[in-house]
């Protein structure tokens, strides 16, 4: 019995990514190829094509939550959910490799994972990630969700937390939807008021990170903390 329409497409593209490499395929073929998964039979090119117009970029794509995918003409649950599950995958990966050694020696490994998690929201994210000792992280806090003053993020809180958790240090991150890191003057005065907070009771704040669209800004880098 014939295969379905496609098979031959799918098979080569199959082939192309194992043999291939890194960049073998394009970014709407890769997404093609993670579609096959929940839509079994048929030609996702056109789909994958129109997710990328629509979200932008395949990062974006991969970042968008499973009920803006499903708004895409051709996607269903499972094919929003199989996407969903891939971005979830790759942000544990980031963790797994921010997890496993000191991050103040492995800055980039953080970026990247920052970038993962945070570059693509539409909204402002606050996170404490608290350190022990050999500044290993110990704990991800998801501190609040909007702006960052202290409405939202009350600098004792943060550092009570600390204690809770048996931290010695902690990193704030946030992101900016409009994708300009740029610090504002809300996110410079809450990090001065949350390191002086933290040297009054030995807890110090190594840093403040603004996650934009592809960059990102290091208060401490700017001289700011």
């Amino acid at each position: 019995m014939p295969g379905h329409a496609g098979t031959g497409h799918r098979e080569r593209l199959r082939q192309r990514l194992l043999r291939g490499g890194a960049e073998a395929l394009a970014d709407y073929e890769l997404l093609e190829f993670l579609l096959f998964s929940a839509i079994r039979q048929g030609d996702t090119k056109p789909l994958a094509k129109r997710l990328i117009d629509h979200f932008g970029s395949f990062s974006a794509v991969l970042g968008a939550e499973p009920g803006a995918l499903a708004q895409v003409k051709g996607m269903g649950e499972a094919s929003a959910a199989a996407l969903h599950a891939v971005a979830l995958a790759a942000r544990r990966m980031a963790r797994g490799e921010v997890e496993q050694q000191p991050v103040l020696g492995s800055w980039q490994s953080l970026l990247d994972y920052l970038a993962i998690d945070m570059g693509h929201l539409k909204h402002e994210r606050v996170r404490v990630l608290y350190l022990d000792t050999r500044n290993r992280l110990i704990d991800d806090h998801l501190a609040a969700e909007g702006s960052i003053d202290e409405a939202a993020i009350h600098p004792r809180e943060v550092i009570r937390r600390a204690f809770d958790k048996g931290a010695s240090a902690l990193i704030l991150v946030h992101n900016h939807p409009s994708g300009d890191p740029e610090p504002s003057r809300a996110d410079i005065q809450i990090t001065n008021r949350i390191a002086e907070a933290g040297r009054l009771l030995g807890i110090t704040v190594h840093d403040h990170v603004i996650v934009g669209r592809g960059t990102h800004v290091s208060l401490r880098a700017k001289g700011l903390i």
